[in-house]
């Protein structure tokens, strides 16, 4: 095959296994689906192998196709940076980075702050999701740091811990003197406001719950944890929440702990990231950016 055919197969490779979509591949490349599955059947006749399983709602990369998306994903990249150290020859690279949007607010900012100060010319990319998501994201290659809390196995990433986050239960002052019940005894009075049951700190909330024999008798549910905050503040319930986001309204009093006998058990969180060939050295950079670093 022609090198530079080549360059425009192995984009389309990409986009399919990115999308696991042969439609949504297309769309995202604004080429015709026929074009899309030709290519790619293009690619398996000559690499005489079979690159995607194909399912009823789209496709999936075989083990070799794996290996080939690892492997594209990464020259691709190098060739891309290549260009543009030669177009622009202050460019120093990229830097992507996932994380959910209340850990990005609360402890990836002030990274990004120092970062971008420190190295403007670092081309930076930050995508808010789930960390269930940042997990994917980081074992696809996807991107190259998820700030996530621990997992129990990181596989073939390393993990760069930050210390741990405490999870409490915060009211109003105002509410909590109507409830007129012991710290231990607000789920069976109060309105206890939680994220949503896919959060993975609702499910940490969830088997606390289970191993103390908890049953709330009423439970709210949103799906971020600054609206737990606001609701808090607005005395509609007892919100849980991770402490280090309210220290603020604890110490001017718009918010009050509910210290409970057995405490809700901490949490760590840290950045996972790939150590991989090429690799790239923002990734450490970034870790030890001056003012951030543990």
């Amino acid at each position: 095959m022609d090198t530079f055919e080549n360059l425009t197969k192995y984009k389309i490779f990409l986009s399919v296994a990115e999308n696991k979509s042969i439609s949504k591949a297309a769309a995202q490349l604004y080429i015709s689906r026929p074009a899309v599955s030709i290519t790619i059947r293009k690619l398996e006749e000559n690499l005489n192998t079979t690159l995607f399983i194909r399912k009823s709602k789209g496709v999936e990369l075989t083990e070799k196709g794996r290996l080939l998306y690892d492997q594209a994903k990464k020259a691709l990249g190098m060739l891309s940076d290549t260009e543009k150290s030669l177009r622009f020859p202050l460019y120093t690279g990229y830097l992507r980075i996932a994380s959910s949007s209340v850990l990005c607010k609360h402890f990836l900012m002030p990274y990004l702050k120092a970062f971008s100060g420190s190295y403007p010319n670092t081309e930076l990319a930050v995508t808010c999701t789930s960390s269930a998501e940042a997990y994917s994201m980081i074992e696809a290659c996807g991107i190259d740091l998820a700030l996530v809390v621990k997992p129990e196995n990181a596989g073939a990433a390393v993990y760069h811990s930050l210390g741990v986050i405490d999870y409490t239960f915060v009211c109003a002052p105002a509410y909590r003197e109507k409830l007129n019940c012991k710290n231990d005894e607000i789920f069976e009075c109060a309105n206890i406001m939680l994220l949503d049951q896919d959060n993975v700190s609702r499910k940490h909330i969830n088997r606390y719950y289970a191993k103390n024999n908890i049953i709330p008798l009423r439970i709210l549910e949103v799906n971020e944890m600054d609206m737990l905050i606001e609701f808090a503040k607005m005395s509609i319930g007892v919100s849980c929440v991770v402490k280090q986001f309210v220290e603020q309204e604890l110490e001017a009093g718009t918010l009050m702990e509910n210290a409970l006998s057995n405490p809700i058990p901490p949490r760590e969180i840290g950045f996972l990231y790939n150590d991989i060939q090429p690799f790239n050295e923002n990734i450490l950079k970034f870790l030890n950016i001056e003012g951030c670093k543990k």
